[in-house]
């Protein structure tokens, strides 16, 4: 049964990529249908193609997550999210958090009929030949660009530092995640964008053929949607989907407060850690951690 229903939604997934069409944003995507019924449990508002997007206020509250903290509702709590991490990058600015929509994008290696067919749709459609910047040109203001290139190292590099720049221009606080590779590398070290990447490569994008644009794609171990919300660290990324980002996020706020609490314990210098942490003993150690959490909610609850 699994079998079968994967092998429809490839050949949905097929058709709506071969479809031929008018619309820009339709070429090598599934319609605005499809892509809101594979996010049908997405709760924000939605680009004019479907994908969700998570509110601007949200992606700004998600730069002071940690992986654990995501971890620990998708795969450690109920949330039955269990393959959204990816890791094993090579990473640009570690100390400067990822976050952001993913905007995915998907290569195969090159087949020449399929090439054909790809190219020829593109040409109906009016962009020109189809390439990494078909996809580039779309991305919008907080974008991730996610690129599926299957851990390709010559001929595998999305971005070298002129369209690297271009990217980090139209995201404004995006980034790249890229299963592949990347060129100019001396060069896109002095720009301030976050970067996730497998190799540097000073070779060309060539030998492949584009795929899918806003489509789920596999990064890694992970299963990547449109939409979904990025967060890397110097662990790794994780891909958020937008109907548990206000469970995460809330979650983070209480790990936060509870580790503020704890250190603050710690620092006073009284206590075994074993009386303060993970949870509190003592009955009046507890009911002072439950105030104080009570008090620190309410404040962070009227800034948002």
């Amino acid at each position: 049964m699994m079998l079968r229903r994967t092998s429809l939604l490839v050949a949905t997934c097929a058709a709506a990529l071969l479809a031929p069409t008018l619309a820009r944003a339709q070429v090598f995507a599934l319609s605005k249908d499809q892509l809101i019924e594979l996010t049908k449990a997405n709760p924000f508002e939605r680009f004019p193609d479907g994908r969700p997007k998570v509110p601007d206020a949200m992606i700004d509250r998600a730069r002071g997550l940690a992986s654990e903290e995501v971890f620990g509702v998708l795969s450690g709590g109920r949330g039955g999210f269990h393959n959204q991490y990816a890791d094993g990058f090579q990473v640009l600015h570690p100390g400067k958090k990822l976050v952001g929509r993913a905007f995915t994008v998907q290569f195969m290696p090159q087949r020449q009929d399929l090439e054909e067919v790809a190219q020829a749709h593109a040409q109906a459609a009016g962009l020109g030949r189809l390439n990494n910047q078909t996809a580039i040109d779309m991305l919008q203001p907080g974008d991730v660009l996610v690129a599926d290139l299957f851990g390709k190292n010559e001929d595998g590099t999305i971005v070298g530092d002129n369209l690297f720049y271009y990217v980090m221009r139209t995201t404004k606080t995006g980034g790249i995640v890229v299963d592949g590779s990347i060129r100019d590398l001396e060069g896109i070290s002095e720009m301030d964008m976050p970067l996730y990447y497998r190799h540097a490569h000073p070779s060309y994008l060539t030998n492949v053929t584009l795929t899918g644009i806003n489509i789920p794609i596999r990064i890694g171990n992970a299963t990547v949607m449109p939409g979904d919300l990025v967060v890397g660290d110097p662990e790794g990324v994780y891909f958020i989907p937008p109907q548990m980002v206000q469970q995460v996020l809330d979650s983070a706020d209480r790990v936060h407060i509870h580790d503020e609490w704890t250190r603050m314990k710690f620092a006073e210098g009284k206590y075994k850690s074993s009386e303060i942490y993970g949870s509190p003993r003592d009955p009046a150690l507890r009911k002072e951690y439950d105030d104080y959490l009570k008090k620190r909610l309410d404040e962070i609850n009227k800034k948002k």
